[in-house]
Order: structure tokens, then C-alpha cells, then sequence
């Protein structure tokens, strides 16, 4: 081991790593994260946490996390030549800690007035002595790859490119189903770009029992007439059978090859989709005793997680309908999908279909995997597709559709967020399509072809193997002075991320920084009857 590459992909819910022997070209090993080790349930969240607390400070944390990532990869990271990295614009930013308010803030007038100057999110090799504390060789080259516009990076890019949709002539579109569901549309030799906010419901997080796709999440449910089959990731993250179960009433029928630890976001489609097509959801209600499902013991989805799902079910739709009107098509126009990322993986596309994740005509779709990885390892591999990525980016940049400055989307996802939340009838929901001048959606016709080009989301694992690292956020601590121990932060925190170390004085509050649903949530300070808890003290000195 001479010649060491790793590939990264720095994902909102998550890392993801591979080690590479440039000699051979082989993958030696692969290590993902259970969690973002920032503060936060979703990009936002990330982007504001750095805005309050700085992008040094945020920036530091991913730094931390990556080299602990990198360490678990079982190579000597001194012998480490070129690394490559890829992500959304505010995560590479945050990964060099360059200028963010610009993905903030939108409005030229405001940035001026802030007098933010944006930085050019161009590709770059850079020396890993100009990324402050990653833990490589400091002569390895870094490598950058570059942004569509503010809320469509490399991980847009690498969609495009890793499913060769650019290299045929049809009517294609292409999705990662993620937090931020960047989706590309190919139309008549021209593309058209778009991002949208989904939440993070679509990988497992916000959700009572939610986790991301990794070994024990339930990725699945197989109707088997009167009772479901649990599917479960195993530790090689191919889905394997778990518990038989009764929807209705959560009870086991028999056990299965594997116990679930929670939902991830592919099961969450599935039990959206179960439930509606068992009548056991009448939109948005879940129609048991208690209005929950019961998956195994401990495991449950609730009608606020049904609503969560809706409401990034929703917005995906409304971003395809979104794209086709600004090409001046109809979404039954478009012939072939492609999947992207874990969700897009792991779900059933025809369950995805049914729920409008897919558009209703086409004629295949394709199932292709963590592209955002696969271009980090082409990049590292081949540094000169770095030039094919900055020429597409260029190319894009003039057809890209803001869909936060969108009427067409504004108005869709309106009438998504009325079915999935508030009931309302999809009769009501195609009058209302009409009366704005938009086509009816069409009804599914036909069975598509299903091609999976991958058995998981990151396919070849490596002579070593998959390594899951849970503990990625670092624990900090912070000593309150007036604090009477009433434990009110520690028990209103919604993931457990708090606890008090009993000690002589000031009492220390120790914080698990990855579990911390940050600025957004701030319950913490909130119900001390003190005032006296600041989040930023754990943060800044």
C-alpha cells in the first residue's frame, strides 16, 4: 500500500468513505456514519447552526469527524496521496470554511448590504495543508469538485453524470432522494435543474423510530395479503426477511431472520404505502386504536411521522412537476427515472410510483445507488474528470430553476401539503391543478421495467469490509454558573443528546453534539426556569 486514495461523500444525514489503492484501483474498505456530526435534523439546520456559531466552529466539527471517519478505514493515512470529496454546496463550504451567507440569504441588495462577496464554488485541487486539521499527508491533493448554483452541488452533478441519463436521447429524469432531493430533468437535448427542501423524513430521520439505511433498519414491507413481511438491512446492508407481522395491530405472526432497530427512510415509504393500500390510513389519519403502526418492540410510526413522509412525498412531486412545466412538457412525457442515493436504492419503486415519487408513465426505472461516492471514487481515480464535471456545471448554470423563487412549485406544493396533512381529496387537488393552468396528473399505466444496477447503495464494500461508526459527534462540555440542577433541559431534549455530570460546584453539562437537533430546536434553553442555558456555550468559549 503505496498509493492511497479516499473518496467521500459528505452527505447531509451522513458520512460516507472508501479506501483505494490507486496501484490496483481496487476498493480496500468502507466506513459510513450513523449520523451528521452537526447539530441539526437537516441542511438547514447545518447552514443556520454555522451562521450562529461560525463557520470556523462548524467547519472544525466536520473536520474532526471526517479524520475520525478516515481513521476507521484500516489504511495507514500517511501513505494517503489524494482524497476527493462530494456534497452540496453547503457542506463543501463548510468543509474548506469559506463564505456561507450567500447560501443563506437571497437577493443581491442583501447580500450587498451584509457585504458578503460569494465565493466562486469553482473546482479546485488544493494541498491538504489548506484544509485546517484534516489529518493526511499535507502534500495530498484535496480534490473539490464544483457547484451548479447555490442549492445544486458536485452531488447534482455526479447524478448526472454516474447514470449516463446526458448520453441518450429520451425524455429522462433523475432524482436523489435525500433531505434535499436535487432532481435533474433531460428534455430535448437541454437539462434542467432543481432542488427541493423534502426533509429529512426520506432517510430515516425525524421520525419517532427513524434511522438511516444501515444494519437493522426496516427498508421494506412486503405485503403478504392479511399480514406484512418486515425486510431488514443485514450487516452487509442487503435487506434480509425480518418479523411477519399484523399492521393492523402490530402482532408478530413469526420471527425472522433479523430484528429491526428502527425505520429507515425506504421503510418509511413502504409503511406509507401499506398502510393506504390496506385502508388502515385514511390521509392523514392512521386508522388503529391508537393511531400507530407497531413494528417490532419499541418500533412504532406515529400520524405526525405519516405527516413528515407526506410532506417530503410531496415536495418531490411537486419539484418534478416543477421542471416538466418550466420544459413545456407533461410529467406522463417523461419515459425513464432514475433513483439516486440509499432511499432511491432501497425503496420499491413501484410502492415510490403509486405515492407519486416516480412520474406515473414511465417506461423503466433505474435503481443506480450513492452516485455522490461513485464520482469521489472517479475523481480520485481519474483527477481529469474534474474538467468534464466543470464543464457541465457551466452548462447548467443558465437553465437552473430556484424553485424557492418558483410560483409554479409554490402553488404545487401547496396543494401537496393540503392532501398529505390536511385530507384533502385528490379530486379536489386536480380542480385545483386546472383552475392554475397545469395538466392533471395522470393515472399509472402499465407496469414499468425495474433495472437495479446496484445490490445496495454502496456496492462494492471492499476487501475489508463495512465498518458503521455511531459515535461520530464529539461530546462537549459546558459549566453553567446559577444552574439548581432541576434536569428540565436534560429531560426536555427530544433526542437524548444532554446529561449533567454530578460534581462538586457548578454542575458540567455534557453535550453529544450529532444528537443535537441545534439552533432550530433549542427546547433546552427554553425551559430553564433560570434562563440561564445558552446553547452557545457549548460552542463558543
Amino acid at each position: 500500500m503505496t498509493n492511497l486514495a479516499i473518496a467521500m461523500d459528505l452527505g447531509t444525514s451522513g458520512f460516507r468513505a472508501q479506501a483505494l489503492d490507486l496501484n490496483t484501483r481496487k476498493i480496500i474498505s468502507t466506513a459510513i456514519t450513523t449520523r451528521h456530526p452537526l447539530p441539526g435534523a437537516n441542511v438547514i439546520d447545518h447552514l443556520h447552526f454555522a451562521l450562529e456559531m461560525s463557520v470556523d466552529v462548524a467547519g472544525s466539527i466536520m473536520i474532526e469527524a471526517i479524520n475520525k471517519v478516515m481513521a476507521r478505514l484500516g489504511v495507514p493515512l500517511d501513505k494517503v496521496v489524494r482524497i476527493a470529496v462530494c456534497g452540496n454546496p453547503i457542506q463543501l463550504s463548510l468543509f474548506q470554511r469559506i463564505e456561507i451567507r450567500d447560501l443563506a440569504y437571497a437577493g443581491k441588495r442583501k447580500l450587498e448590504s451584509l457585504g458578503v462577496i460569494p465565493p466562486k464554488r469553482d473546482a479546485k485541487v488544493l494541498k491538504a495543508m489548506d484544509i485546517q486539521g484534516l489529518m493526511i499527508c499535507k502534500d495530498a491533493e484535496v480534490i473539490i469538485p464544483p457547484a451548479v448554483r447555490h442549492e445544486i452541488g458536485a452531488d447534482a452533478l455526479a447524478m448526472m453524470i454516474q447514470t449516463g441519463m446526458l448520453d441518450k436521447d429520451e425524455t429522462s429524469l433523475t432524482t436523489d432522494y435525500g433531505t434535499n432531493a436535487e432532481m435533474a430533468l433531460y428534455h430535448d437535448g437541454k437539462v434542467i435543474t432543481g432542488s427541493t427542501a423534502a426533509g429529512p423524513a426520506l432517510e430515516g430521520q425525524q421520525i419517532s423510530c427513524g434511522m438511516l439505511a444501515m444494519p437493522g433498519a426496516i427498508s421494506d414491507l412486503i405485503d403478504m395479503e392479511r399480514y406484512d413481511r418486515v425486510m431488514v438491512l443485514d450487516r452487509e446492508m442487503i435487506p434480509i426477511t425480518g418479523p411477519l407481522l399484523d399492521l393492523k395491530n402490530g402482532r408478530a405472526i413469526e420471527d425472522g431472520l433479523i430484528e429491526p432497530l428502527g425505520i429507515t427512510g425506504t421503510g418509511t415509504v413502504a409503511i406509507v404505502h401499506e398502510g393506504i393500500h390496506k385502508k388502515l390510513i385514511s390521509i392523514p389519519k392512521i386508522n388503529t386504536l391508537d393511531g400507530e403502526f407497531y413494528l417490532a418492540p419499541e418500533i412504532t410510526f406515529t400520524e405526525e411521522d405519516f405527516k413528515e413522509a407526506g410532506k417530503a412525498i410531496g415536495s418531490v412531486r411537486a419539484g418534478h412537476i416543477t421542471l416538466c412545466h418550466e420544459a413545456g412538457i407533461d410529467l406522463e412525457d417523461v419515459a425513464t427515472a432514475y433513483m439516486s442515493g440509499a432511499s432511491g436504492t432501497y425503496v420499491d419503486p413501484l410502492k415510490a410510483q403509486t405515492l407519486g415519487m416516480i412520474p406515473p408513465r414511465v417506461k423503466t426505472i433505474f435503481q443506480v445507488g450513492n452516485t455522490s461516492l461513485a464520482m469521489a471514487r472517479d475523481l480520485v481515480l481519474e483527477p481529469k474528470k474534474l474538467d468534464m464535471m466543470s464543464d457541465l456545471a457551466k452548462n447548467l448554470r443558465p437553465t437552473h430553476c430556484m424553485f424557492a423563487a418558483s410560483k409554479v412549485f409554490e402553488k404545487v406544493y401547496i396543494l401537496e401539503l393540503s392532501y398529505w396533512t390536511e385530507g384533502m381529496p385528490f379530486s379536489q387537488y386536480q380542480k385545483f391543478l386546472k383552475k392554475y393552468g397545469f395538466p392533471e396528473l395522470p393515472t399509472i399505466e402499465g407496469t414499468p421495467e425495474i433495472v437495479r444496477t446496484v445490490r445496495r447503495d454502496i456496492d462494492d464494500l471492499g476487501e475489508l469490509g463495512l465498518t458503521t461508526i455511531s459515535d461520530i459527534g464529539q461530546r462537549v462540555q459546558a459549566q453553567i454558573e446559577g444552574c439548581i440542577r432541576c434536569y428540565e433541559c436534560v429531560n426536555s431534549c427530544p433526542e437524548e443528546a444532554l446529561m449533567i455530570m454530578e460534581d462538586a460546584g457548578s454542575p458540567t453539562l455534557v453535550l453529544d453534539q450529532s444528537l443535537c437537533n441545534g439552533v432550530a430546536c433549542r427546547r433546552c434553553e427554553r425551559v430553564c426556569p433560570e434562563k440561564l442555558f445558552r446553547l452557545e456555550s457549548f460552542f463558543i468559549g
